[in-house]
């Protein structure tokens, strides 16, 4: 953990340049710019809740705000989780010439998906203002959520990326199981009220994702205190899985290598 530490520390300066230059790159080419972030999360959630509307005939109370709150959590998941499987690899220019723990790459694409999580959260607040959401003190408890929703991330990515190293079709493999996982998260539609118990309250359990998600809702939308024995035990089980995670890297960092 100290060797940890010191080693975010050390390159903290790249984590911050390398972000920066990236997010710029990404809207270089394009005329709306970063209106871009602002709308794709926005177009989702008119398709989503079109669907969801019009095709399903569901709804809920604030159904838009509800399915933009899940859009927004499971691209944060979604595009730092399938972008860690081939990380080292879109890195070997960097990998090879100078040493880098690998592990830096996913908080560099943690950092970028997360302003645009931001990006994705003040609008939230807007269309809460919009739909005349009363807001409670419980929207405190978006900052655990959040919290929780990195370290699982960050957890599941450092595994993924070591994988990924050495089995090229893995990412092929996970955007198959990432759809399944997507589908059974109530993105846009409640797990709570769809889904006859008990399984409802599994797939929350056993769903990191999905539970951080209803979590959200239930304080931003619905004043609701959330469950938080599932939230601290998938913390800590983030911590866990990050540290065996971060020693696999660390052991295996010069295999990387010969492998590139």
């Amino acid at each position: 953990m100290k060797r940890f530490i010191n080693d975010v520390k050390k390159f903290k300066q790249y984590l911050v340049y390398s972000t920066k230059s990236e997010l710029k790159a990404e809207v270089a080419s394009s005329r709306l710019s970063w209106l871009w972030w602002v709308l794709d999360p926005l177009l989702f959630m008119m398709v989503y809740t079109f669907i969801s509307l019009v095709v399903f005939n569901k709804s809920m109370q604030y159904f838009p705000v509800f399915v933009f709150i899940g859009l927004t959590t499971w691209n944060f998941f979604n595009k730092v989780f399938l972008g860690s499987v081939r990380l080292v690899k879109k890195n070997s220019s960097i990998v090879t010439k100078i040493y880098v723990p690998k592990y830096i790459f996913i908080i560099k694409q943690m950092l970028i998906s997360g302003f645009k999580m931001c990006i994705s959260f003040l609008l939230t607040f807007v269309l809460m203002l919009c739909y005349r959401v009363q807001p409670t003190w419980r929207v405190i408890y978006v900052i655990p959520l959040l919290l929780t929703l990195f370290v699982v991330t960050f957890a599941f990515s450092t595994i993924v990326m070591h994988i990924g190293v050495f089995i090229d079709d893995l990412a092929n493999l996970m955007k198959v199981g990432l759809r399944f996982i997507f589908y059974m998260s109530g993105v846009f539609y409640s797990l709570e009220s769809s889904v006859p118990e008990p399984y409802g309250t599994l797939m929350q359990t056993l769903n990191p994702v999905a539970c951080i998600m209803q979590g959200l809702r239930n304080c931003l939308l619905y004043g609701k205190d959330i469950d938080f024995i599932p939230v601290i035990a998938w913390f800590v089980g983030g911590i866990v899985i990050s540290a065996i995670g971060v020693s696999i890297i660390y052991k295996n960092e010069n295999n990387y290598v010969k492998v590139m």
